[in-house]
């Protein structure tokens, strides 16, 4: 190994922590099959040897993508043409700028990713469809290394349509020659490697995804970066009953959009599907649980919600903040933060007379950015052309829908004055006053707003 081949390398080495450099520089001999030290056998690795080492954790798609990309590394800076194997340098330098890397060095990669060779440009579609195979790598990764974190693929929204919505929204934000263009176009557009440093840099996931199909496809175990808050931890979900109308890709994108400090934790507390269409139950399930995140699919096949920064509570008054959104998931994948128009976030209400009761995210009264009718079933979205409050668009297939299915999920730890799951109502507790509050023919208020003690023990098992 030459002087400059040597100085390289250790710059590369010197990113990483001292036993992790360890396990950078003992990878090569893993993916050569042989022992640390072995002196006779093969001194580059192949497509096969990469192929052998990481059968079933990668789609055989991307190891080839990732192959190209080791074979375009140039230790040297002298413009040496691509080898049909890959040097123990080669591999050091991937690592490196893929795992410690900026945003020229990946995109430098992730070009020769794409394109399979070293030209200097590519189609939009073909970003379109390198990002797919990434987040497809990503489910497939995680699966295998058994860091679902408690989500279930069988049990969620089919991924496939997900990897799709969640590819197009990463790749809209590609800008070729500086230019924002319309799907149509960005599809035939030509992006270059500026365009592609440009898009790493932006859009950070890019970054994220591909670290994480390197590092647990390659079994590298670091001290930084690995799954993180990519995916939230599940809970309080019996899979075997239930079957949620979100993705995983789906739950990625949003799970990054919400506040750092509430994304390790998802926690189940309404749907339909389990708790039955009831307004009464859908507030017991959901006032005073800390942040929020709802979602609903129409009876026409859209999927869209919001969260809720605070704690719901039942008033008629607005209520959060603005770091509330609204978001859609199908037909199409996007967030809309708050414009800072108006201070309408959240508002949920329950038998009044004078105010609207139902549940409702941004705009006005009986023209809410997202609106759940107390009368359990129906709802609006109205946007005539956005939404005041979000600049979102009507959310929903028609203006007025009904609701096929609904989810609602807490969000980070309980808060600190969480109702306990063991709480019960005073009448609950006295079994004498509530068959005397029968007998006098009075109707308890609370009915359905308390949560049943034996489902959430059941739960937590």
């Amino acid at each position: 190994m030459g002087n400059a081949e040597s100085t390289s390398l250790q710059k590369c080495l010197s990113r990483f922590l001292p036993k992790e450099q360890a396990v950078i520089d003992g990878i090569f001999n893993k993916l050569l099959g042989t022992e640390a030290g072995a002196t006779k056998k093969a001194k580059s690795v192949t497509l096969e040897m990469l192929k052998v080492y990481v059968e079933g954790t990668l789609p055989d798609s991307m190891t080839v993508r990732l192959y190209n990309g080791m074979k375009s590394v140039d230790p040297t800076g002298k413009a040496v043409p691509p080898s049909d194997s890959v040097s123990k340098e080669q591999l050091i330098v991937f690592l490196s700028d893929v795992l410690r890397g900026i945003a020229e060095e990946k995109g430098a990669l992730i070009l020769s990713m794409i394109s399979g060779s070293q030209i200097g440009t590519v189609k939009g579609r073909q970003v379109t469809e390198f990002t797919e195979d990434l987040i497809s790598s990503v489910l497939q990764v995680l699966k295998h290394r058994k860091l679902l974190k408690g989500w279930s693929l069988d049990q969620t929204r089919d991924s496939a349509e997900g990897i799709k919505l969640l590819a197009t929204q990463l790749t809209c934000e590609l800008r070729p020659a500086g230019e924002e263009l319309p799907a149509g176009k960005l599809l035939e557009a030509d992006c270059d490697l500026g365009s592609i440093e440009d898009w790493v840099f932006r859009v950070s996931s890019v970054s994220t995804f591909l670290s994480l199909v390197v590092s647990q496809g390659l079994c590298i175990q670091l001290s930084e970066g690995g799954v993180g808050n990519l995916l939230p931890e599940c809970r309080d979900v019996h899979w075997s009953k239930f079957l949620s109308i979100l993705d995983l890709p789906s739950v990625m994108y949003l799970n990054s959009q919400l506040p750092v400090e509430v994304q390790h934790q998802w926690r189940l507390l309404f749907s339909t599907r389990l708790h039955g269409e009831s307004f009464s139950r859908l507030c017991g399930q959901v006032v005073h649980k800390g942040p929020t995140i709802l979602v609903i699919r129409d009876s026409q096949g859209h999927i869209f919600g919001g969260f809720a920064s605070h704690s719901w509570e039942t008033k008629p008054q607005f209520q959060g903040s603005n770091r509330c959104f609204l978001f859609s998931v199908k037909p199409y994948l996007s967030v809309y933060m708050c414009t800072g128009y108006n201070d309408h976030y959240m508002y949920l209400n329950h038998g009044q007379q004078t105010m609207p009761n139902g549940l409702g995210m941004g705009g006005q009264h009986n023209y809410f950015g997202l609106w759940v009718d107390s009368n359990f079933g129906k709802g609006h979205s109205k946007a005539k052309s956005r939404c005041t409050t979000y600049n979102s668009p009507q959310l929903s297939a028609k203006e007025d829908f009904s609701i096929d299915a609904m989810e609602v999920w807490a969000l980070g730890e309980p808060p600190e004055d969480a109702p306990s799951k063991t709480k019960k109502s005073i009448l609950n507790a006295d079994p004498e006053a509530q068959a005397l509050m029968e007998m006098t023919g009075k109707v308890r208020q609370s009915e359905g707003l308390w949560e049943p003690v034996e489902e959430e023990e059941e739960a937590d098992k």
